[in-house]
């Protein structure tokens, strides 16, 4: 996946909004107003850090080495996923699907049963 697949892939999930919050370089995807993806625009090679499931975080980081503990995040709950490597574009796509989820889980009820409506 290139850096536009996956903004497309990203921003066309339920209430996903975006922005630049820490630099003019980190595009930042949120759902309910909390992260769930971060990409450099500039670093190469594309990677994305990714909330994850601690156990599957660990699970996936011994059996891919495009998949690394979370640059400048909680290691525990956060991966860096490089996307130039030899994963699947499916397990990509997997791997967004889990973060989102992971977030919209986390979230108020009410917040919830707001993006089942849109």
């Amino acid at each position: 996946m290139d850096i536009e697949t996956t903004h497309e892939y990203c921003t066309a999930k339920k209430g996903v909004t975006e922005s630049f919050p820490f630099d003019n370089e980190t595009l930042v995807f949120k759902v309910g107003n909390k992260m769930f993806a971060l990409m450099s625009l500039e670093r190469r090679p594309l990677s994305l850090n990714l909330k994850c499931d601690p156990e599957r975080a660990i699970e996936l980081r011994a059996a891919h080495d495009e998949i690394q503990p979370g640059f400048h995040m909680n290691k525990k709950h956060w991966n860096t996923v490089n996307f130039e490597g030899n994963l699947s574009p499916k397990l990509l796509r997997e791997l967004i699907d889990h973060s989102y989820d992971l977030i919209v889980a986390s979230l108020p009820k009410k917040v919830q049963r707001e993006l089942e409506e849109l």
